[in-house]
């Protein structure tokens, strides 16, 4: 495959279980494109395998990825999607954490970032690996506090036939479906997975923003107090081909229907939905014998993803003023021609699809010694066309009606759409020289040139130096420089009352220096100390609803990592993380990024069928933004608890999980429109059967 795991990985059997407390070597290959021992990678990396989050008893991506030091998953202000948050670097819109499947980017062209309300369930994951700091030297824009790539099952990962349910608390349904075998002489693995929730009805928020234009209107229009919509419906399926040289990859991810959160102004929308349609087909060549020293791999993508969403922006019998152009007056400055009652309420509905071909072809030479060279060329093409239906905006109304209702408007293909067809070509090479120098030190020197027909060029490079002073201790320090690319909402976003692009914003960039200490005294025991410091420059922000390069951010901190394999049957690990990070120009902190993480956890097998796991998370210290009003953030406490039981006839396997165990009230940061903030899910309770036939 394009990124295959370096080993294969099957559940269900008890030696797999036990690969909890005996692990081998962990291979990472994010890091330089090419295979390497983890502790000798010149990067930052955690790797969990697929037992690990077997064991956990995680449901989706997220669950999995908090456990990483240094990253947190919070939620955003649109729809409550999910946001990586890796050493204190993030913004709304998330888009500086790249995503990849297989090594396929699953980021979209229109925010830069992953698909509205992206969840993946993890039955098809076989390997997670995660890089914090910049990633541009190898993968280009996005990569820029971390990447983050999902390596799926295949044929051997799978083994067989696979048929699995869960249901839960929230209304929650999960089942899937996987086969892994033989045909033809082609490796086949398949994999249908479907996850569902009516979500926490009890994360009630007791005022909106239509709280406030209650109150300045007479009206009695808002739905607070009342629960965040969070309700979901999701399919992912995917066939994985292999043959000799070939292989052949198409994924399917459909939400069928998603809760947009707060709704779109921050006021409750029960009636809102997201849908979104994301396919792939990639095709990989690998050629490692037709020219002497050199190992060429080829690939091809295309991507379609379409999405629709519809908003009840503002509820039924709202009052709001409205500019000359039709849009409403949230912001100031925004100049009121008139006061406007929506009967049926705010309505806009925007969509599009976006497609994408990537090309992209790799040579790796092993014939100078002593060095590995690696060299890659290649382009993407995207371009994205809009749809739209409203009853509100320029090219609708012009803040002279007195009452409006639920009529639609079509403005698809007008002036009047939200953004214009709009397409992306980037042009890429990238370099790399892996040189041994010694027999205890390497030195990672690269550097990728991307070309964008948007808004330019740009060169990034890193420098990574790796000792192996002595068996069980590694040191490394590393250099990178990574950029991002404005995403099309923030060039290009118009007719729109709560974002507007802007064409002159320039690309952020961030430079970033780490130094680790990687010490393994033995197979049980493993530490870790990452020391880094960055800058980062013309990050961008909405202000008033206008998209800016606001300010450059400082950053510095640490992050320890320690596994120890206690007993034959005790695994234990935890990760403490610390960042300080705050505005350059004025030495304000960063707002809502965790300054202190701690993370427990500890994996027990009593006997052979049974494996009794347990994790605790602390998130810490997180600042208000400056001029907020609101108390302090209060820290998020989660105990989480599973136990796994798997007979002895390795045909069943029985999960019970338990997620916050203790029902702590956490939540997570809001821009202030909704003051009391975003409550996380209560208490919860899963229970899970899973068949497996080997062929």
């Amino acid at each position: 495959m394009f990124c295959s795991p370096s080993y294969a990985l099957t559940f269900a059997t008890h030696e797999s279980e036990l690969n909890l407390y005996y692990p081998s070597e962990e291979i990472v290959s994010i890091s330089t494109g090419t295979y390497k021992a983890i502790h000798l990678a010149p990067s930052v990396a955690t790797v969990i395998r697929a037992d690990e989050i077997k064991a956990s008893g995680a449901r989706t991506l997220a669950e999995v990825l908090e456990t990483v030091p240094g990253l947190h998953v919070s939620l955003s202000f649109a729809r409550n999607s999910s946001i990586y948050s890796i050493r204190g670097i993030h913004t709304d819109w998330n888009s500086q954490v790249l995503l990849l499947v297989n090594g396929i980017s699953f980021n979209q062209l229109i925010t830069g970032s992953r698909p509205p309300l992206f969840r993946l369930p993890v039955e098809n994951i076989a390997l997670i690996e995660v890089i914090r700091g910049p990633g541009s030297a190898v993968y280009g824009a996005d990569a820029f506090a971390g990447v983050i790539n999902i390596i799926t099952k295949e044929r051997l990962d799978i083994d067989g036939h696979i048929v699995g349910v869960r249901f839960g608390s929230f209304g929650a349904r999960d089942g899937w479906i996987q086969y892994g075998g033989e045909l033809g002489g082609w490796d086949i693995g398949l994999s249908l997975e479907y996850i569902s929730s009516d979500g926490d009805r009890s994360r009630i928020i007791e005022s909106d923003f239509q709280t406030d234009l209650d109150a300045r209107f007479g009206t009695n229009a808002s739905l607070a107090p009342g629960p965040l919509d969070s309700r979901y419906k999701l399919l992912n399926s995917s066939i994985n081909l292999e043959k000799k040289k070939w292989s052949f990859w198409l994924n399917a991810w459909n939400l069928q229907d998603g809760g947009v959160g707060p709704g779109a102004f921050q006021a409750l929308d029960p009636a809102g939905e997201q849908e979104n349609d994301h396919y792939t087909l990639a095709i990989g060549y690998k050629d490692d014998e037709s020219f002497e020293d050199w190992r060429l791999n080829s690939s091809v993508s295309y991507r379609v993803f379409d999405q629709e969403v519809r908003y009840r922006i503002l509820p039924p019998g709202t009052e709001v003023q409205v500019a000359a152009d039709g849009n409403l007056c949230i912001y100031p400055g925004c100049v009121p021609v008139g006061t406007v009652r929506f009967t049926d309420g705010v309505l806009g509905n925007p969509g599009g699809e976006q497609t994408e071909i990537r090309l992209e072809v790799a040579g790796l030479y092993e014939g100078w010694h002593g060095h590995r060279l690696r060299s890659a060329i290649g382009m993407d093409q995207d371009s994205f066309t809009a749809t739209e239906t409203k009853n509100f905006g320029p090219g609708v109304i012009n803040g002279s009606e007195s009452s409006i209702d639920g009529t639609l408007t079509d403005v698809t293909g007008t002036p009047y759409i939200f953004v214009k067809q709009r397409s992306r070509t980037v042009r890429y090479l990238s370099l790399q020289d892996e040189w041994r120098f010694a027999a205890d030190w390497e030195m990672t020197a690269g550097v990728r040139y991307d070309n964008y027909s948007d808004f330019g060029e740009t060169i990034n490079p890193r420098l990574a130096l790796v000792w192996k002073r002595d068996y069980f201790l590694t040191t490394k320090l590393l250099y990178g420089r990574a950029f991002r690319a404005p995403s099309l909402t923030e060039l290009y976003f118009e007719n729109n009352p709560v974002v507007a692009g802007n064409p002159d914003l320039e690309p952020e960039t961030i430079d970033m220096i780490e130094l680790v200490f990687d010490y393994r005294p033995g197979p049980r025991r493993i530490a870790i100390l990452t020391l880094f410091t960055y800058h980062a420059d013309e990050l961008i922000e909405f202000v008033n609803g206008t998209a800016q390069n606001t300010h450059a951010q400082n950053g510095h901190g640490l992050e320890m990592e320690a596994k120890w394999y206690a007993t034959d049957a005790l695994q234990l690990k935890s990760n403490f993380a610390l960042q300080f990070s705050e505005d350059a120009q004025d030495d304000t902190v960063i707002p809502n990024a965790p300054r202190r993480q701690l993370f427990l956890a500890a994996a027990w097998q009593p006997s052979l069928p049974w494996v009794l796991y347990g994790q605790a998370n602390w998130v810490m210290d997180r600042s208000r933004a400056k001029g907020d009003p609101r108390p302090p953030i209060a820290d998020n406490s989660t105990v989480d608890l599973a136990v796994r039981y798997q007979p002895l006839s390795n045909y069943w396997a029985f999960g019970v999980s338990i997620k916050n165990a203790f029902d702590a009230d956490n939540r997570e940061p809001s821009n202030g429109i909704i003051p009391g903030d975003y409550p996380l899910p209560g208490r919860s309770v899963f229970l899970e059967a899973e068949h497996r036939l080997r062929e």
